[in-house]
């Protein structure tokens, strides 16, 4: 499936947000949602799923470490639950476990300090759940065409 993809890293206090290329091969943060209300935030997201023209949104599922559901991510599942009611598009569920960690640790790495971090690590973590989506995406329709299968 081409078109863009719309990624959301989902937290009690932001909705940080990523977008892919019209291709679905490069994936780019987009601005953070502060959250105010679950109407307000659903209404916030389907404006960006029309804005970018959004075939698919992927929002991160943060599962234990040991795979099982916990609060959080039945947090997300009501979320994504809500939103497939209100977008003309599929929503997904992507195990992130850990991005928002790893998007903190690169942060640092590039030595961006404390407060940008915090306003940043929102949208990076987005962005690795989305090219991590991409690019899992990607690398089964290669092995589907190299099993001969239609994709």
């Amino acid at each position: 499936m081409r078109g863009r993809v719309l990624a959301i890293d989902f937290g009690l206090r932001r909705l940080g947000v990523a977008v892919s290329d019209p291709l679905g091969i490069i994936a780019q943060g987009l601005e953070t949602i502060e959250r105010k209300n679950l109407a307000t935030d659903l209404a916030a997201v389907t404006a960006m799923v029309e804005d970018c023209s959004a075939v698919e949104v992927v929002l991160g599922y943060p599962l234990s470490k040991d795979g099982t559901e916990n609060q959080m991510s039945r947090l997300v599942a009501e979320f994504a639950e809500k939103l497939r009611r209100r977008v003309n598009c599929e929503v997904k569920l992507w195990d992130e476990r850990l991005t928002s960690v790893e998007a903190g640790r690169l942060l640092r790495a590039a030595g961006m300090g404390r407060e940008k971090r915090q306003r940043a690590v929102d949208r990076v973590a987005a962005t690795l759940i989305l090219q991590g989506y991409l690019d899992a995406r990607a690398s089964q329709a290669i092995q589907a065409t190299k099993s001969g299968a239609d994709i």
